[in-house]
């Protein structure tokens, strides 16, 4: 592992800027977002993806700028300035290098991407600044550049409730690195060391997940969750043919077996011949080899991560861990940091992918003016439990019922959330949409999908019904701050779903006569605790706390649900389909309800029950235009 070198946390201060209003973007790669931060504070995020019905939209946040200006009250002259999350040209430099240094097998896909990568991709942060200066109608605020990882470290770090922590960002690649070291202390940032590309854990998971027949950038959870099901029997083959693992947990791949260095695949022939044969067809049959391909990969994974974590916590001397880029998202690496005890306490960026660099920009560029942390004297993190997005008045969703004619009954205060977790309690699923968006990928309880975790029959009506998606989708639960120790072996908060843990002992069920003789997904048929919907077959959970303070009425229905039932645990999913993007709006939270099993539908004070609506119709076949993630 090379020491990382360079102006932290990667590029400079917006020069006369002060304190004020920073506007922070990602684009034109993967999940292009926008984030607005005023005086170290985060005020609006949203991705792109949310406005345009686009999965992952890489294009130019335009809705997701105007949504995050309109929010502050703000016009685009009045911006310090504008914070970009990578550096474009050290970019285009590494893939000019990665395409000539694999010639002749990567020219097809040169010739084919050489068209973007010499037009704006190279020049995004003109590009930035000029769409910046139309909206402005004059002269663009000034626009900032940071490193790739070190907008993830400053998404990780700034917002996180630590004065000082050790900071690990583990992503595919950024301009060449793929894993960087960091220690946070106030509002400084110092990198320590890096690896570079093309050894990458990020592309070594993904190249997995190409390999089992999911779409990268995007099935990673997927394998994640497959895993469970299988036995890392490939584990000692990985290690011995494909990784090269050092105790620091630094490495080096054995480029032989993969081709996501020269061409448009992640996995080629050499592979297929160490691991048995093609790979899965997308869509195709799973079979116990995927399984356990799955357990192999998250096992050496969690590996790799767990040394990455001792050895930035021992050079930085930290008792605290903050975490960012996409393998943070991986729930069960997290998950046995806090389980093996490694430090004192995990902080996980909810937005660790690409979306999440925007806001880590704006903070940087924030921080480097001379902003503070104001949130710290709170001792609380500084995203306001991610709701960072648009949020619809009581007035708005009214309006939108009487036009469209859609009967509902309004209802506050303690009647709402007792009828609905009545409901809840009946076996009815509830489509539940209050307040802020959610800014990142999971539910967090403002646009979610709900369900009784008791009913063993849940988790696979709501995958196959409900999301239309694969029976093997884990579902997290969803639980009371103040009950979380009595129902799940987690020794911190969690409040966005970004750690697993054990259920607790005394709530899973025995199951070794009902398990014995199983395997692969016949294994979803054993219920294995007391909430069975929300229990992996290896008897842990992805957990999500939830505060009052975080989210009072989401809070007030577990609380409600609790009376009555006993529980203070409810599934929560994110309130999509498979290969749609959360629902932003009244409208696209409507068009949900009607197209799937959702019984009951909740738009902030109005109730709706799908028996009294009227006949759903549409032109076409809605489902062919979505594309399958």
């Amino acid at each position: 592992m090379t020491t990382a070198n360079g102006r932290p946390p990667g590029g400079p201060a917006p020069t006369g800027s002060g304190a004020g209003p920073v506007l922070g973007i990602s684009a034109y790669y993967h999940d292009s977002a926008a984030a607005l931060v005023v005086d170290g504070v985060p005020l609006a995020a949203a991705q792109e993806e949310r406005f345009s019905r686009r999965r992952h939209d890489p294009e130019f946040p335009a809705r997701a700028v105007d949504y995050c200006l309109r929010e502050a009250g703000l016009h685009p002259h009045e911006l310090a300035a504008v914070a970009f999350y990578e550096d474009p040209a050290l970019k285009y430099r590494r893939v000019l290098a990665t395409w000539l240094a694999t010639a002749p097998h990567g020219f097809p896909v040169f010739r084919r991407a050489f068209g973007p990568w010499a037009g704006r991709k190279r020049r995004a942060a003109s590009d930035v600044r000029n769409r910046l200066g139309a909206l402005a109608d004059g002269p663009p605020p000034p626009v900032v550049t940071y490193r790739h990882h070190a907008s993830h470290a400053s998404s990780a770090f700034f917002p996180s409730p630590f004065p000082s922590a050790a900071v690990l960002c583990v992503d595919g690649v950024g301009e060449w690195a793929t894993t960087t070291l960091w220690h946070g202390r106030g509002t400084d940032l110092v990198p320590l060391a890096e690896l570079r590309f093309p050894h990458s854990l990020g592309l070594l998971y993904s190249a997995f997940t190409y390999f089992c027949g999911f779409k990268v950038d995007s099935g990673e959870y997927k394998l994640m969750g497959l895993a469970p099901y299988g036995r890392p029997r490939y584990a000692p083959l990985i290690r011995e043919r494909l990784v090269d693992l050092r105790a620091d947990g630094s490495f080096r791949l054995d480029l032989r077996h993969f081709t996501f260095q020269y061409g448009r695949t992640m996995t080629g022939r050499a592979f297929e011949e160490l691991f048995g044969g093609p790979r899965r067809t997308p869509e195709g049959p799973l079979t116990e080899r995927e399984f356990d391909l799955a357990a192999s990969v998250q096992q050496v994974t969690e590996e790799i991560v767990l040394r990455l974590a001792r050895t930035v916590l021992r050079r930085t001397g930290e008792r605290h861990l903050c975490l960012a880029g996409g393998v943070a998202l991986n729930c069960v690496a997290n998950g046995r940091i806090v389980a093996d005890k490694v430090c004192d306490e995990v902080w996980v960026q909810p937005a660790a992918g690409d979306a999440g660099g925007a806001l880590g920009a704006a903070l940087a560029a924030s921080h480097a003016a001379g902003a503070p942390r104001p949130h710290l004297a709170r001792g609380t993190d500084a995203m306001a439990g991610a709701l960072l997005g648009p949020a619809y008045s009581a007035r708005e969703i009214g309006t939108f019922l009487d036009r469209a004619g859609y009967p509902a009954v309004r209802l506050t205060g303690p009647a709402l959330t007792e009828r609905v977790a009545s409901e809840l309690a009946a076996g009815k699923v509830v489509g539940w949409f209050q307040g802020r968006m959610e800014f990142g990928p999971r539910a967090l309880g403002n646009r979610s999908i709900l369900a009784d975790p008791r009913d063993p029959r849940t988790q696979s009506t709501l995958n196959l019904k409900t999301k239309f998606r694969e029976s093997f989708r884990p579902f997290a639960p969803a639980v009371l701050a103040e009950d979380a120790k009595d129902w799940f072996e987690l020794d911190q908060e969690s409040p966005y779903m970004l750690l697993t843990a054990r259920v607790a002992a005394a709530r899973l069920q025995d199951t070794e006569a009902g398990a014995a003789e199983l395997t692969g997904l016949d294994l979803l048929r054993v219920p294995r605790s007391t909430v069975p919907a929300v229990t992996h077959v290896d008897g842990s959970a992805r957990v999500q706390t939830v505060r009052a303070d975080h989210n009072t009425r989401f809070h007030a229905l577990l609380r409600a649900f609790r009376e009555q039932t006993g529980c203070p645990v409810l599934v929560n999913t994110s309130f999509n389909v498979r290969g749609e993007p959360i629902v932003r709006d009244p409208a696209e939270a409507y068009a949900c309800f009607m197209r799937t099993r959702i019984d009951l539908l909740v738009l902030g004070d109005f109730v709706l029950d799908k028996r009294d609506q009227p006949k759903w119709r549409e032109e076409g076949d809605w489902r062919a235009a979505i594309p399958m993630d």
